[in-house]
């Protein structure tokens, strides 16, 4: 999964999909889908826009390799399709099943408060990122601008505690560039 939005009602939402795009002439959108399976999105019931003003019932119509080809109840042809691009498209989080041992839903994660493994804070949970290899939370230090990306492993997180509301870090050693001066060189 990926981002998280928040209702008016404090509510936590998740974004599983964004319209991309319009197919046809009879009101068919393309659909880029962040569930595990394309057609899954489906599932949830109704979809809400990020605003959680404007709800939406999918019928998926064909999986594609950009995600899937979907009808909206409500939505009769192509130029009604086409205001709704770029829409994105949330689910409540308590509609989403259980998460596996040692899984997450990234709106699960977001807002933790990250602790050194002494227990001392460090600061909180504001996003969570992935480049390419892998996810990465990025941490908001505690009365700094800058972040902090840690990489999601055991290694670097020993322990996330959900009813707790922390995130353990094992911080890695930096280097200064003064000290990477000193090193000897490999050969």
């Amino acid at each position: 999964m990926s981002d998280a939005g928040e209702l008016k009602t404090g509510s936590r939402r998740v974004l599983l999909g964004q319209i991309s795009g319009v197919h046809g002439i009879k009101g068919h959108v393309l659909v880029r889908t962040y569930t595990a399976e394309p057609s899954g999105i489906a599932r949830y019931g109704l979809l809400e826009d990020k605003a959680g003003l404007r709800r939406f019932k999918l019928k998926i119509i064909r999986e594609t390799d950009k995600g899937v080809v979907a009808a909206i109840e409500g939505v009769p042809d192509r130029t009604a399709a086409e205001t709704l691009r770029g829409t994105e498209l949330y689910v409540e989080r308590s509609k989403l099943p259980a998460a596996s041992d040692d899984e997450y839903y990234h709106t699960d994660l977001i807002g933790l408060t990250a602790v050194t493994l002494d227990g001392s804070a460090l600061g909180t949970v504001i996003a969570v990122q992935n480049y390419g290899a892998g996810d990465l939370l990025e941490i908001q230090r505690t009365n700094e601008r800058e972040t902090d990306l840690i990489p999601m492993t055991k290694e670097f997180l020993p322990e996330i505690d959900l009813e707790r509301g922390i995130v353990v870090i094992n911080q890695p050693q930096m280097i200064d560039s003064d000290e990477a001066l000193d090193m000897p060189e490999l050969d």
